[in-house]
């Protein structure tokens, strides 16, 4: 009797018989996902890099902006988790600290990196949204590239689907706590194996991403004042997270809530956006003599 597979996609006919997360060099385990998030920082630089050539910038500067904005998007993604998850870590303080088993927020990223440039800019005497317009190219770059982690980690799902797209997952080696009651109630057997059926969301997003950086490379030649680009970073992405968090099973919420603090964040992000983006581009016009 053959082993049962890992991964079905039954629509498209992929099936991944045995889905590996982590490979060991010298008997020490490196989990696929903290390879995944190192290509795609290492990709993120060398996006920002480029870009700043095309503007006549040295890339360098982008290089140390780099190095502790990394370490404080990491420390950024953790407390995020760890903030809008407690209840998993109020009795067991050390476990804050080990993120080997999991637990990072993009969005705590996001906010580590800002803060970094904000602090960077300052005592560089550089402009924010000049260095803010290249940076998020390489921000996106990576979150494109690091979605693809919580594929081998078997997380960042959605709910029930029958849908192309549709991927199934072998219970057994998913995280019971994201498990949703109705990813139970539409429970598939196969040769008596159990398997949930999902909405691949962490592909979405990636895709969603891709969509997003092409729109942005494209604009970057157009754009008519600085921070202009990043602000479509934070509309683009925004808009993208408020669908699929709205998907996912694994939702943070808000203290006490049953909402989604991605999405509301998300939604704030999108409305705060397009408004910079009115009165940037009106201050714009009128300096153009518009």
């Amino acid at each position: 009797m053959t082993a049962p597979a890992d991964i079905r996609f039954p629509h498209l006919g992929i099936t991944i018989e045995h889905l590996r997360n982590s490979v060991s060099i010298f008997g020490f385990r490196i989990a696929f996902y903290g390879i995944i998030i190192g290509i795609g920082m290492i990709a993120g630089i060398l996006v920002a890099q480029s870009d700043a050539k095309r503007r006549g910038q040295d890339p360098e500067l982008y290089l140390d902006f780099a190095i502790f904005a990394i370490i404080f998007a990491i420390i950024g993604a953790r407390a995020y988790y760890v903030i809008f998850d407690w209840d998993n870590y109020k009795d067991d303080l050390i476990q804050i600290f080990n993120i080997r088993a999991g637990g990072l927020a993009i969005y705590g990223g996001v906010i580590g990196g800002v803060l970094t440039l904000i602090w960077f800019v300052k005592t560089r005497k550089l402009s924010f949204f000049s260095m803010a317009d290249t940076a998020c190219l390489g921000l996106i770059t990576g979150q494109i590239i690091g979605r693809w982690g919580n594929f081998f980690n078997c997380e960042a799902f959605g709910g029930y689907t029958d849908g192309l797209l549709a991927m199934r997952i072998r219970r057994e080696i998913v995280n019971v706590n994201m498990i949703s009651r109705e990813l139970l109630d539409h429970l598939i057997v196969e040769d008596g194996v159990e398997y949930i059926q999902v909405h691949p969301t962490f592909f979405y997003e990636s895709m969603w991403n891709l969509g997003v950086l092409i729109f942005m490379l494209w604009f970057r030649k157009k754009k008519r004042f600085d921070g202009q680009v990043f602000l479509i970073y934070l509309l683009g992405y925004g808009l993208g997270r408020t669908w699929i968090e709205g998907l996912r099973t694994d939702q943070l919420k808000f203290f006490a809530t049953d909402v989604p603090v991605s999405q509301a964040l998300s939604m704030v992000l999108v409305i705060l956006a397009v408004l910079a983006l009115i009165i940037g581009g009106r201050r714009a016009r009128l300096a153009e003599g518009g």
